[in-house]
């Protein structure tokens, strides 16, 4: 009984904080403004397949590029020891004890027609870019404030790999890249999906990296969103409605990964 009464103020944050804005966000998405039952706003989401497609675009592009980062350089750290290592470790998590606007705000500063990167480009004869205000310098935000979701998870999988089992497949004849392939890769799958989830879905819903690096000309999901709750076009039903189906894909995309990812501790025997 003690140990069940522990629990109680767990389930009653849970109770305030996750299930009754989710219950909220449900009740607005199937309501009209005068509150009866509807399903237009579902119905009208077609118009928005844009904002959905290029939302889920942007997100799965930001987590290749953070993938074909985040694991080479896991990979190295996994290998790493000593002082090196401490510092990399402090480099990836620096970052991330800085408030997120601001870290958004810097790339604005460094990308900007007048910024940092073209005034550099300019003083050695190059020609300035117009990287602010598109898709590229959105993806560019989104690697950036995420890429350490990419990074930790995989090292700390590929960190716990048993040397053993490589030094046994050294003593059978293979050489570094069959080991990778064979067994460090498929070992280290579980925490590349784990940061596949980390990664994919912020990037899914963010708005303040749309807005401040896309400047308005790339809409995403979150935006629209906000628009809806905050903006001119206020409706809050249409926007729950809108959440709602984005979470739904969300949950789909999640189960697909997790489905994918049984068993691959066991892939090294395949």
């Amino acid at each position: 009984m003690k140990s069940k009464g522990i629990a109680i103020p767990y389930v009653v944050w849970m109770a305030i904080f996750v299930v009754a804005p989710l219950v909220v966000v449900v009740v607005y998405a199937f309501t009209n403004r005068d509150w009866s039952a509807t399903l237009d706003h579902f119905t009208t989401l077609g118009q928005y397949a844009g904002v959905f497609g290029r939302s889920f675009l942007l997100a799965f592009v930001a987590t290749i590029v953070c993938i074909l980062i985040g694991y080479p350089l896991a990979y190295f750290l996994a290998r790493e020891r000593g002082r090196l290592r401490g510092m990399a470790m402090l480099l990836i998590m620096l970052p991330m004890w800085m408030n997120f606007l601001l870290r958004t705000y810097s790339w604005v500063f460094l990308l900007e027609r007048n910024g940092f990167f073209n005034n550099l480009l300019s003083a050695i004869g190059l020609p300035r870019l117009d990287i602010i205000n598109t898709s590229g310098a959105v993806v560019l935000g989104m690697v950036y404030n995420f890429l350490p979701f990419m990074v930790l998870p995989i090292f700390s999988v590929i960190e716990k790999i048993d040397p053993r089992v490589i030094e046994a497949a050294q003593d059978l004849g293979a050489d570094s890249l069959t080991v990778f392939r064979r067994i460090t890769f498929p070992l280290s799958l579980p925490g590349v999906l784990s940061g596949i989830t980390m990664v994919f879905i912020p990037s899914v819903s963010t708005f303040v990296i749309s807005r401040l690096l896309g400047g308005g000309k790339t809409l995403l999901l979150g935006d629209l969103i906000e628009v809806q709750f905050l903006g001119s076009a206020y409706n809050p039903h249409l926007g729950s409605a809108i959440s709602l189906v984005m979470m739904v894909i969300v949950l789909i995309c999640m189960g697909v990964m997790n489905r994918f990812g049984e068993g691959e501790g066991e892939a090294v025997l395949l």
